[in-house]
């Protein structure tokens, strides 16, 4: 959020007592708005007393009169009279200054305060004496406040208004004709005052002045005007100045009393006591300077004669200021909570801060918490910006405590403190993370469809729906299938799950990817690379070599007696489609006779002779071999060789004849089948070079992405065949190469070597 303050001064004047609904300005138009800103960026009027009194049609953005301003009850006794209102809108905030001027109007009439005033004045008096008068009031200003005073023509007393350095006004009655009590005891004057208005309105009063023969010195005070200080706050009974008044008259016509004048309204008489007989002024009430900063106070002298003359003064107090306001702290605008990622300058709060002092006790000075990124910038007049002034996250703060503190400059110094609680709010800037890059599991073959196989979890440092985290597999291949082929995952608590049962013997490892996405705008996501070996298990029983058996796993082998003790006859092979320790193969007999002269390999499946064959031997051995894998548990299966002792091969041929069998059909049989296994050799080991090479490829890149993602090295199960030939001869016929051996499939730990426990090498084992 961006907040711009723009601060325009805009001025209209209205006359007072203007009815509700008066035109005051088009306050939408001169500050530029737009009429549809005025709804939808709420705007809103404050004045500094609180009172509405000027309202904002919304429709048309005219601003104008909402109750009925008297200026004389506002502003009293100011000459200008200015109602300062502030117009905030928001989105952004802004404040606008506006002054309406209240012009005054001539609506109140010039008034004495009695109908009649009764002068007594000895006839004593000389010409030129002074007899101040109270002067009328008008609670209106300027032009239209009393301007002139007219008073009846007559032969004794003409009028003359005197102002001072001040310019207050002292009205007197001046005595141009002696009195002579015997010829005029009496004179009703009328004196009338006039206001500058137009038209003008006038007040009177009576002015009844009776010539008195005795008594002829009024008091006279040692100074017309007493101009004196004291400061506010003064505690009651300070003396605030001491009036002093002689009257030149002897006894009690020379005892001066002094009272208060009857222009002294009652608030000043509840602050200021007046000592009858010392003239002592003193402090009765609160001085407070922020109320009144001068006050003005008439004093009369009157003596105690049987007919009193009076004198009169008057008396300047000015208040001295004391510093005992502290500043005031209002937050006029508010705007929580603050995105963490606000910009340097953006503003949060206005605050307005003032003091009622004056002088250097109104200064004020504003600080707020340390080491907090926000900071306070002046404005205008008494107002104040909070803005970001730092970096903002949410993670790391969620909410500070700002306790603005404003001090005066006044001695002591006052000071107030104001605590805002400002609330970051988030924004979608953490990404969700897993605990690691990647992840290795393992999977049992043959599990059942559905099983679940995992839980992955990522966190994310945000809050509410930047947090709230979906996973989801992303698009890979395996083995020409797509991976949903093969796993699932739930999207809200990212439990994996495998759609299908793995053959550990079609699919032994692949990896896949899952990521974790937030539901922010925009989203953020984190990704996990797991990889998955199928962990193979005895599922596969050992399977003889098709070649060498028929359909029932029988298979015969013809043997000459003269064969030497330790000749390999013949080699049984068998497969196990299963790995590891799984697929390594045992070969026994099962129940051998005490007698037979032949034994097997354990673990080659090597046939030999193990002692002479005689010819008291019977001449046909049929064994029944057991073939077992080392899985867990262990899978078996037999085959039987049948073993056909001869002298010589025509012996043989005799009796196949009369059997009805055909060597000739044996052989071409043969002949067949080697030209059929060398073509599904060649075939063969052309296939196996390519996916050696293609192999190879793909393991240089697993390497690559394992060493990138610091995974150790991932020992691997490789298959090794070997491929021996074996000869038999019959008499007359030409050796073939009829049979084909392959060891088993062994496990390797990770420098390759195998794990064939008694396997023989070298010449031995040939």
């Amino acid at each position: 959020m961006v907040l711009d303050l723009v601060f325009c001064q805009l001025h209209y004047m209205i006359p007072e007592e203007s009815k509700h609904g008066t035109f005051v300005g088009r306050i939408a138009q001169d500050l530029g708005l737009e009429i549809w800103e005025i709804n939808s960026r709420m705007l809103r009027i404050v004045s500094r007393d609180e009172k509405d009194y000027f309202q904002v049609n919304l429709q048309n953005g005219i601003l104008f009169v909402n109750t009925i301003i008297d200026r004389e009850e506002i502003c009293q006794r100011i000459s200008v009279c200015v109602i300062h209102l502030e117009i905030i809108v928001d989105k952004p905030v802004q404040i606008y200054h506006v002054d309406v001027e209240i012009e005054d109007i001539n609506d109140n009439y010039p008034m004495f305060s009695a109908k009649q005033y009764n002068i007594v004045i000895a006839e004593s008096r000389v010409v030129g004496t002074r007899f101040p008068l109270e002067g009328a009031v008008d609670d209106d200003i300027g032009i239209n406040s009393v301007k002139s005073y007219e008073l009846t023509p007559n032969a004794y007393f003409l009028l003359e208004v005197q102002k001072d350095k001040h310019q207050s006004e002292s009205l007197n009655v001046v005595l141009k004709e002696s009195l002579d009590r015997e010829k005029e005891p009496l004179l009703n004057l009328t004196l009338t005052a006039f206001d500058g208005g137009k038209p003008k309105l006038s007040g009177t009063t009576q002015l009844i002045i009776t010539v008195q023969d005795v008594n002829d010195n009024a008091p006279t005070f040692s100074q017309s005007v007493y101009e004196t200080y004291v400061l506010e706050n003064a505690p009651k009974g300070t003396v605030v100045v001491k009036l002093n008044a002689t009257d030149a008259d002897l006894g009690e016509n020379g005892e001066v009393i002094y009272e208060f004048s009857n222009q002294v309204p009652p608030l000043i008489r509840s602050i200021f006591d007046l000592d009858k007989i010392s003239g002592k002024i003193k402090v009765a009430g609160e001085v407070d300077f922020e109320q009144n900063s001068h006050y003005e106070i008439r004093i009369n002298a009157f003596d105690s004669g049987q007919n009193p003359m009076a004198g009169h003064c008057k008396v300047l107090v000015n208040i001295i200021d004391v510093n005992d306001n502290p500043p005031e702290m209002t937050v006029t605008s508010l705007s929580l909570p603050v995105p963490e990622d606000s910009t340097v300058g953006t503003t949060v709060a206005i605050i307005r801060i003032q003091d009622k002092d004056s002088g250097s006790n109104s200064k004020v000075n504003c600080q707020i918490t340390e080491n907090v990124p926000f900071k306070l910038k002046p404005s205008l007049r008494e107002y104040y910006s909070l803005i970001v002034a730092g970096s903002l996250d949410r993670e790391a703060i969620d909410i500070y405590k700002i306790e603005i503190t404003a001090k005066d400059e006044g001695i002591p110094a006052l000071s107030t403190s104001e605590t805002l609680l400002v609330e970051i709010s988030d924004v979608n800037d953490n990404a969700p993370t897993f605990n690691q890059h990647s992840d290795t599991i393992f999977i049992i073959e043959n599990n059942p469809p559905g099983s679940h196989v995992f839980t992955v979890s990522a966190t994310d440092g945000d809050t509410k729906q930047n947090s709230f985290i979906t996973y989801s597999l992303i698009d890979s291949v395996i083995d020409g299938m797509p991976v949903i082929s093969y796993l699932s995952i739930n999207p809200d608590n990212g439990k994996l799950f495998a759609l299908v049962s793995f053959d550990q013997e079609q699919v032994s490892y692949f990896q896949c990817s899952i990521r974790a996405t937030d539901a922010g705008f925009p989203s953020l996501s984190g990704n996990l690379t797991l990889s998955i070996f199928i962990i193979d298990i005895n599922d596969n029983a050992p399977s003889p070599y098709t070649t060498l058996f028929n359909i029932d796993s029988e298979a015969a082998e013809i043997v000459q007696r003269s064969v030497k003790i330790g000749t390999v006859i013949t080699k049984v092979k068998a497969t196990d489609a299963d790995s590891g320790y799984n697929a390594w193969l045992s070969y026994d007999f099962l129940d051998p006779a005490e007698n037979v002269p032949f034994g097997i390999g354990h673990h080659s499946g090597a046939i030999t002779v193990i002692d002479s064959l005689l010819e008291s031997n019977q001449g046909e051995y049929k064994l029944v071999i057991v073939i077992k894998d080392h899985g867990e548990p262990a899978m078996s299966t037999t085959m039987t060789m049948t073993i056909v002792l001869t002298e010589n091969l025509q012996e043989i041929n005799v009796e196949e004849n009369q059997k009805g069998f055909k060597y000739e059909d044996f052989t071409n049989a043969n002949v067949f089948l080697i030209m059929a296994i060398c073509l599904i050799s060649g075939i063969f080991i052309v296939t196996l070079i390519v996916y050696t090479l293609i192999r190879w490829q793909q393991c240089t890149q697993e390497i690559d992405e394992l060493r990138q993602n610091n995974m150790g090295s991932i020992a691997r199960s490789w298959t090794y065949s070997m491929q021996r030939q074996y000869k038999y001869s019959m008499n007359g016929i030409t050796p073939q190469n009829n049979l084909i051996l392959f060891t088993p499939n062994l496990p390797q730990d990770i420098e390759g070597n195998s794990h064939q426990p008694g396997l023989m090498t070298g010449p031995s084992a040939k």
